[in-house]
């Protein structure tokens, strides 16, 4: 008889606002530092309140997998991660034999700190899985369920990471990949933003959480699973047809499983229901870089209005909407203006404010700037003015 082990979270109690604040802080902390990566921080956090996976790729040397590991210590959770090489046997991921059981005839895994029984995972370089292994992984990710030999383990997996530093050509491999709704392609940091690369370098990384915050974690996705997407649902028909008449290729699937991602987007803004503001999400079901500029470029119109109080940059990177613009700018100031307080100390401090207020300037009109934003940009002129 087949041994089943149950480790699957269990239901809790509603979200609240106050969830999505403590995921979008932990995300905010998580990607302190890691210059031109807080997207990707920030969409390891919307797949994980989604229930899907994540594919990153992005040439070595680009800080992948430093900020998934960043958003995985500010979550909590028991993480695993782990480099997949032509020859890794599925031991290494799964756990080996029990030769206590197996002495006894019966084939079972010790599964304790391995993929099965882990929270949130990394696989770098997963296209170099094998056969086995990959096989394996394929039934992990898509049911949570692990099962070899006797062993039939329910996991607690809330993501899936899997890094790359392109997307395979193999058509078995690329079937693998479809699995992972969500795609972020990663480009070494802009020639513009060096010199915040190198201070960032040698500035201590930012601690890990001390609280476990996969309860919000799971209450949001509890949220997300009860959001109401009726009003937005002929918007986004009308989205994925614009998207496959562009060329995009979105399969059914993916199709009906980005409605998981809209979903995430709205309770992480602090809503029940989805709406248009919620569409910016759909440029990363799109399979590859290019196909993701032309989503963006398609639904230019549809996602103009587009922003996100817990994922400021993302929602702005994939709608270029104002909107979105100024909801990461005033997240960025407030920020600023908490940690300073006053008067900063040394050059380097000033100028980060001031680059804040150039932005603002530069972004707004005086008279079409929201009031938050006037109020946040009020406070570091006051901060930054000369006594």
């Amino acid at each position: 008889m087949t041994e089943t082990i149950t480790t699957a979270p269990t239901p809790g109690p509603a979200a609240s606002p106050s969830d999505a604040e403590l995921i979008a802080a932990a995300v905010a902390a998580a990607g302190r530092g890691m210059v031109g990566r807080e997207t990707v921080a920030e969409v390891v956090a919307l797949c994980a309140v989604a229930g899907e996976h994540l594919l990153v790729v992005g040439a070595p040397g680009t800080a992948k997998s430093e900020a998934v590991r960043r958003v995985a210590a500010q979550l909590g959770g028991r993480y695993f991660e782990y480099l997949l090489g032509r020859f890794t046997e599925p031991n290494e991921l799964f756990g080996p034999v029990d030769l206590r059981r197996l002495r006894e005839g019966r084939v079972e895994f010790e599964t304790a700190g391995m993929l099965p029984e882990a929270e949130i995972a990394f696989l770098d370089e997963i296209f170099l899985g094998s056969t086995a292994v990959l096989n394996t992984l394929l039934g992990l990710l898509n049911e949570r369920v692990f099962r070899r030999g006797r062993t039939t383990l329910a996991s607690p997996l809330r993501i899936c990471v899997g890094a790359a530093n392109h997307l395979p050509e193999d058509p078995a491999l690329a079937a693998f990949a479809d699995r992972f709704l969500a795609r972020v392609f990663v480009e070494p940091v802009a020639d513009a933003r060096l010199e915040e690369l190198l201070e960032s370098g040698r500035r201590p990384a930012a601690p890990s959480a001390t609280a476990d915050l996969l309860g919000a974690l799971d209450r949001l996705a509890a949220a997300a699973r009860d959001c109401d997407l009726d009003a937005v649902t002929p918007l986004l028909a009308t989205a994925l047809r614009r998207l496959r008449a562009a060329g995009v290729p979105i399969s059914d699937r993916r199709a009906v499983r980005s409605q998981n991602l809209v979903a995430a987007a709205a309770v992480l803004d602090g809503r029940t229901a989805a709406s248009a503001r919620d569409l910016w999400v759909l440029p990363l079901i799109a399979p590859t870089a290019d196909s993701q500029t032309l989503a963006r470029e398609t639904l230019a119109d549809l996602i103009d209005q587009a922003a996100n109080r817990s994922l400021t940059h993302t929602a702005e990177e994939l709608s270029r909407s104002t909107a979105a613009r100024a909801e990461r700018l005033m997240r960025t100031g407030a920020a600023l203006l908490a940690e300073h307080g006053g008067l900063p100390d040394g050059p380097d401090s000033r100028l980060r404010l001031e680059a804040v207020l150039r932005e603002i300037d530069a972004g707004f009109d005086p008279a079409d700037l929201p009031a938050p934003l006037a109020g946040i940009r009020a406070g570091l002129v006051a901060v930054v003015a000369p006594s």
